[in-house]
């Protein structure tokens, strides 16, 4: 099991997002988990320069709706990233290894036909308590973990 703080980063490695758009696809199943996410995201984009005009935010109801989400804002919105964030908590059946594959490989697909980042930021976790973990628990959040990819990436795509 993971000990690290996804929250734990270099913020001078992070480049100024001051003139980057975002678009963020979130799941609203699994809210309280989900909800911290957006707000990691949304707080990270923030403090390295994002303006609130340049975010959009958009909810679909769980994290196979994710790849549809993140298309579509691709297809209506100019942006320059797009972070995908949802929490799939494993039960007693093979739902949760048919929604993260199915999830994974969407978000893989959309990245290489959009020729823009889409950023993996879900939960794959055994139960609520790992996910409350990683959500802005004692593993940090993995919302701030995809925003700092989003503006990383973006930066990349500029410089290439």
């Amino acid at each position: 099991m993971s000990t690290a703080d996804l929250s734990d980063y270099d913020q001078g490695s992070v480049p100024d997002a001051g003139k980057m758009t975002f678009g963020i696809v979130v799941s609203d199943w699994n809210h309280d988990i989900t909800s911290s996410l957006l707000n990691g995201a949304l707080n990270t984009l923030k403090k390295h320069g994002a303006k609130n005009k340049n975010i959009i935010v958009r909810h679909v109801p769980g994290s196979f709706e994710l790849t549809i989400g993140a298309q579509l804002l691709a297809e209506s919105y100019d942006v320059d990233a797009i972070i995908c964030l949802g929490c799939v908590i494993q039960g007693e059946t093979p739902h949760f290894t048919y929604i993260c594959q199915g999830v994974t490989y969407g978000i893989t697909k959309l990245n290489l036909d959009y020729g823009i980042p889409f950023i993996f930021g879900v939960l794959t976790t055994l139960n609520h308590d790992q996910a409350l973990e990683r959500s802005g628990g004692k593993h940090g959040n993995k919302g701030d973990e995809a925003a700092v990819t989003a503006i990383k990436m973006v930066a990349l795509d500029r410089e290439m």
